[in-house]
C-alpha cells in the first residue's frame, strides 16, 4: 500500500461500506483502504444489490477530505479516472460513464458508490475481475471475459490506490478542473444521443459532457438540460 494510507483486509463482511461506516463512527480518520474477498450483503447505487463473487474486487476507501463538503462528490470522478486506468493495463475498450460507472466493451465493469458520515466519506468500488452478473438491466461484463488471465483483487488494488491518491492530490490542490478534463477524456458516448432516466421522468438527447460540478449537460432539441442526478443508457 502507499505512503500514507492504511489497508484493512477481510475474509467476509456484509460490505466495505459498511465496515468503513462503522469504522468512520468509532473515530477512524483514514486514509484507509477496506477490502473483502466476499460480502454478504453489497450494496449499489439506489440500494441496489451488489453481486459479491469471490475473486471480483470489493474496495472502500475512508477519507476525511479538506475540500468543501458539497464539493466531495467529484471524488466519484476521481474513483472513476483511476478504476478505468486500473483496468485499462489489462485491458483496451476501457470507458467512464456518467455519473460513476466503468465500461469494458460498451458494459459496465465496475461501479462506485459513494456516502458521507459526518466529516468522512467513503467511496466503495466494485470490480467484476473474475466474473459478472448476467442479468443486469445495463449490460455487464468482467475482465475476464476480455483476457485470458485476470488480475487478482490485491493485483488490482495495487495499480487503482495509487492512481486514486494521484487524482485525489490533483482534486485537493486544484479543485474539479483537471478531474473533469481527464474524466472527459475517457468518456463514453460523448457527443452521441443517450436516454437519461431520472425519477419520474426521461429525457433523450446528445450528451454534451459535465459541468463544473461534475452534472451532465443534455441537448435536447433546442435546449440543453443541466442533470445532477440519474441513469444513463446509450443507444
Amino acid at each position: 500500500m502507499i505512503p500514507g494510507y492504511g489497508l484493512k483486509e477481510f475474509a467476509e463482511l456484509d460490505s466495505t461500506n459498511q465496515e468503513a461506516r462503522r469504522m468512520a463512527m468509532a473515530g477512524e480518520n483514514g486514509p484507509l483502504w477496506i477490502t473483502a474477498s466476499r460480502q454478504s450483503a453489497g450494496r449499489g447505487r439506489r440500494g441496489r444489490e451488489w453481486k459479491s463473487e469471490e475473486g471480483n474486487l470489493f474496495a472502500t476507501l475512508l477519507i476525511r477530505p479538506s475540500r468543501p463538503k458539497p464539493e466531495w462528490a467529484q471524488l466519484s470522478f476521481v474513483a472513476a479516472i483511476a478504476t478505468a486506468d486500473m483496468a485499462a493495463h489489462y485491458s483496451p475498450g476501457i470507458a467512464v460513464k456518467w455519473p460513476n460507472d466503468v465500461l469494458l466493451e460498451g458494459r459496465k465493469l465496475a461501479g462506485i458508490l459513494l456516502e458521507t458520515m459526518g466529516e468522512a466519506l467513503v467511496i466503495g468500488i466494485g470490480v467484476n475481475l473474475k466474473s459478472h452478473p448476467p442479468d443486469t438491466e445495463f449490460p455487464a461484463i468482467s475482465l475476464a471475459t476480455a483476457i485470458p488471465t485476470p488480475p487478482s483483487p490485491q493485483q488490482a488494488l495495487g495499480l487503482l490506490a495509487p492512481g486514486f491518491a494521484e487524482w485525489y492530490d490533483s482534486w485537493e490542490k486544484s479543485g474539479f478542473g483537471p478531474i473533469r478534463n481527464a474524466w472527459l477524456a475517457r468518456a463514453a458516448g460523448l457527443g452521441s444521443r443517450i436516454r437519461a432516466r431520472l425519477p419520474g421522468a426521461e429525457h433523450v438527447g446528445v450528451f454534451e459532457g459535465i459541468d463544473e460540478q461534475g452534472a451532465l449537460l443534455l441537448k435536447e432539441n433546442t435546449q440543453t438540460r443541466i442533470l445532477a442526478a440519474g441513469e444513463v443508457f446509450f443507444g
